[in-house]
């Protein structure tokens, strides 16, 4: 039987090698080789803030309170190295991006994604965060500072209602947050918020299959309604005053006085340019339909 030429041998080996290792792989990426690629170290100077890594707990912990899921749009500013955004794909199996100024640390994150392999999930964008769109993202997390923070805060306002926004450390001043959340780990916090509907104004209330009506002036601060006496906007004076209430995305919770003998309250959500709202005692509820005057 014949034996290969060595010349045919090795024609055969590299045909073999060729198909084994794809065409332009010189060595499998790993996350330590994408660090010496590009020679990026935490404390890198940034264009706003300087470039600090977040601890992989913390990471975590953040996406866990804004309760992140698969059908969520999660755009981080200033991404860094890409964690929060590949941590949002693989962990949650959310659709992420990363806006980042400094153009090494884009390559870095998505360096890190490909070696993640959820660069199908996760896009980085070189860009500025104050002139970049993101108005799409149903979650938007932070770790800038406290200035950039209340530089980015009404963009941040302006966004979908029920968008949820976390940052890192820095809070937004007298817009207090939703939620807080503690880390054992560098003893760090992480603040919650949820963009507000806005619902700031006059409504006048009709009880749904009853004849019960009344009109409720709400004044609005952030996510929190102030107390308020019976509005008298209108020919109609009602009876009925916010003592207190408060707006999480389009939820919306009142506690009224002059409804009942007792402070009432009033549960419910904004639906188009409707307030529609119901008492929350049992066995005796009333519906009741607002619209804006």
């Amino acid at each position: 039987m014949p034996m290969f030429s060595s010349r045919l041998w090795l024609h055969a080996s590299r045909c073999l090698f060729l198909f084994l290792v794809p065409i332009g792989a010189t060595h499998a990426e790993t996350h330590a080789r994408c660090a010496e690629q590009f020679a990026l170290r935490s404390g890198e100077p940034g264009k706003d803030v300087m470039w600090v890594a977040t601890i992989d707990e913390v990471v975590s912990a953040m996406l866990r309170a804004a309760n992140v899921t698969s059908r969520d749009r999660v755009v981080d500013l200033g991404s860094g190295d890409g964690k929060i955004p590949i941590a949002a794909a693989k962990q949650f199996g959310a659709q992420a991006r990363g806006i980042e100024y400094n153009p090494q640390l884009v390559q870095l994150a998505e360096c890190h994604a490909r070696v993640e392999r959820v660069a199908d999930k996760v896009s980085f964008q070189q860009g500025d965060i104050f002139s970049t769109d993101f108005s799409d993202a149903t979650v938007v997390m932070l770790y800038l500072s406290p200035t950039i923070n209340l530089k980015l805060r009404p963009t941040l306002l302006g966004m979908r209602p029920g968008t949820r926004i976390v940052s890192n450390t820095f809070d937004m001043a007298d817009w207090k947050p939703d939620r807080q959340v503690e880390s054992k780990v560098g003893n760090t916090r992480a603040f919650l918020w949820i963009v507000p509907s806005r619902i700031e104004g006059d409504w006048q209330f009709a009880q749904a299959a009853g004849e019960e009506s009344f009109i409720l002036k709400l004044r609005q601060n952030f996510q929190r309604l102030e107390a308020s006496h019976p509005s008298e906007s209108s020919s109609t004076k009602s009876r009925v005053a916010v003592q207190s209430g408060r707006v999480l995305g389009t939820q919306v919770e009142i506690v009224v006085k002059g409804l009942d003998a007792q402070p009432t309250t009033l549960s419910g959500e904004i639906v188009g340019d409707r307030l529609l709202l119901a008492t929350t005692n049992p066995g005796a509820i009333r519906r009741f339909v607002g619209r804006q005057l």
